[in-house]
């Protein structure tokens, strides 16, 4: 047998070798690793054609013709397969992925507003369907608004470094006083009053301002960093009336029941005279339980008619004017109103309390 016929059925055997490996390929990989095994640079049709340098010159041509035909089927045949088998792949996705319209539904869990967020959106609506604006103010104030406009001296106990979280060089636009995490909302009410007077604005003046505060507290009770909402109203001849129609109707709308309220003296720096608030409780009805101690009787706020010297600090004339004020904690509302033992409970994220709450499933 001649060389060129060696080489023609060496050709032949591995071209029927090739296509019946190329049918039985299970993938576009395999098949891409039959492609380099074959056709690559040190392919199998590479290694055949080492042996067309030892033919005779007169010879090469003839067999360089039989390579190419079995290099072309070869490339035809795996361009083929390679569609086919995109095809198949493309058809089992799309069966795998399939959805099947008559399954019924997943159920989806659906978030909430945290309670306390809750809490403060119920707490600010009533007022503003009472007519108070609503009115924010920066998380970081400086002693002025804080402390100074609101009557409380340099000596009173919450200006005390135990109190309050100062930040460590950080100076007011003078550079005469440290900035510190605001202790309440009350310097809101400074500054929207601030703000009405030098845009001209002469009383009546509303206001609700909810927003964060904080303290150095963390107990039962207590949080370093918790939420407050300021009510005020400023106008002529506001009397402590006034303010007891204005928690009568607030408290019995946010409780969804009449509750009795009564008015305790008590001092607070920048409300004279200042008061108290207690409602009966609204787990017993008054009659005296664990809640509220046996007495009946639950304390909710603070509240007074705002002191002479804060409606000077921000230029009011407090001959002319007078105006009420009181503030409560948005925490402590929503845990009477739902019965939560404990405020560290809001800021722990345990799932099973968020799900009693509704707000994570």
């Amino acid at each position: 047998m001649s060389e060129i016929d060696a080489l023609k059925i060496q050709l032949e055997s591995l071209q029927r070798e090739a296509l019946a490996a190329f049918a039985e390929a299970e993938g576009l990989n395999a098949l891409q690793a039959l492609r380099v095994h074959y056709l690559g640079k040190k392919g199998a049709l590479t290694e055949v054609l080492k042996g067309v340098g030892k033919l005779p010159p007169a010879d090469r041509p003839v067999i360089g013709k039989f390579v190419n035909q079995a290099k072309q089927a070869l490339a035809v045949a795996l361009d083929a397969m390679e569609v086919e088998l995109a095809v198949k792949a493309k058809a089992e996705r799309i069966e795998a992925e399939r959805i099947d319209v008559t399954l019924p539904g997943r159920n989806r869990p659906k978030g909430a507003l945290h309670p306390v967020q809750q809490g403060l959106d119920e707490l600010t609506a009533i007022f503003a369907q009472m007519g108070f604006d609503v009115a924010e103010g920066p998380e970081i104030e400086d002693e002025f608004h804080n402390f100074d406009a609101l009557n409380i001296p340099p000596e009173h106990p919450a200006r005390a470094m135990h109190d309050t979280f100062f930040i460590k060089d950080m100076k007011n636009d003078e550079g005469t006083e440290p900035m510190l995490l605001r202790t309440h909302t009350s310097p809101v009410q400074i500054r929207a009053m601030k703000r009405f007077v030098a845009e001209g604005g002469e009383p009546p003046l509303a206001v609700v301002a909810p927003g964060r505060v904080y303290r150095c507290d963390y107990d039962v009770t207590h949080s370093p960093m918790f939420h407050q909402v300021e009510v005020f109203k400023v106008d002529r001849d506001v009397s402590l009336a006034h303010l007891k129609g204005v928690l009568q109707h607030f408290l019995s709308t946010y409780f969804e029941k009449d509750v009795a309220i009564r008015l305790r003296p008590h001092y607070f720096p920048f409300t004279e005279p200042s008061a108290e608030v207690d409602i009966g409780c609204v787990f017993c009805a008054g009659k005296g339980c664990r809640i509220c101690k046996g007495s009946g009787w639950i304390e909710v706020l603070g509240s007074g008619m705002i002191h002479p010297n804060v409606l000077r600090s921000v230029g009011i004339d407090s001959n002319e004017f007078s105006g009420f004020a009181f503030g409560l904690g948005v925490e402590r509302m929503v845990m009477l109103k739902q019965g939560i033992p404990d405020l560290r409970l809001f800021f722990e994220n345990d799932v099973r309390f968020l799900s009693r709450m509704g707000v994570a499933k």
